[in-house]
């Protein structure tokens, strides 16, 4: 069995390969403000990041204030943001969101992770990518790709996403944190895909458990 020390390696190892390999942009989608990314990222959820930024380029110029998007009717709201799917939920969430920016932290987006769980529709995951890319604050966004893909590389035994978040903590410094996430996201897109990952071309092959034995 693998010991904690062994694993740090190998979690280093597999840093080391794929960081050369995918931008080192820290995230795709698009925006000028930390208030802009928060809304990207509520309605990036099972959503391209491309089509997303199809959205907001128009969304943005409409609602520039949380104001704006509490002042709207929600039936508008979701017609305006329904390409991104699940769009019901989604307005939903933003209109929270949007009540709480204004009523705990005078419309600013909080740059702490216990501020940003207190409003109503952002998770770890979507308070991590804020954070990360808007304030410079490291932490792991684990999003399905890196679900999948630090289970599949035996990263962690754990199958809830806060947890797992925990357990990649542990195998990398804190500057390292938020750049692992990104390095598996793009991995996970590119080569290590859900239904048929690609394990002829996978440059860590070796060094992953499930695709050493086909999974």
């Amino acid at each position: 069995m693998e010991s904690k020390k062994e694993m740090i390696k190998r979690a280093g190892r597999i840093f080391e390969i794929l960081d050369p390999l995918y931008t080192h942009e820290k995230t795709a989608l698009e925006y000028r403000s930390p208030f802009e990314l928060l809304v990207a990222t509520i309605i990036s959820a099972q959503c391209t990041d491309k089509q997303v930024n199809h959205v907001t380029k128009t969304l943005f110029k409409k609602y520039k204030t949380p104001q704006d998007y509490l002042t709207v009717p929600i039936e508008e709201l979701e017609q305006d943001i329904r390409p991104t799917g699940f769009y019901h939920n989604k307005a939903k969430s933003l209109r929270g969101c949007c009540r709480g920016l204004i009523e705990l932290f005078g419309g600013k987006v909080p740059a702490g992770m216990d501020d940003l769980l207190k409003l109503p529709g952002v998770g770890r995951k979507t308070a991590n990518c804020v954070l990360g890319a808007a304030f410079d604050v490291p932490g792991i966004v684990v999003d399905t790709h890196v679900k999948r893909l630090a289970q599949r590389m035996e990263l962690t035994a754990n199958k809830d996403p806060d947890k797992i978040e925990m357990d990649l903590q542990e195998l990398f410094p804190k500057d390292r944190w938020r750049r692992f996430s990104d390095i598996l996201i793009y991995h996970g897109r590119e080569v290590c895909t859900a239904r048929k990952p690609s394990h002829d071309r996978c440059p860590v092959r070796s060094l992953c458990p499930g695709a050493l034995s086909g999974r």
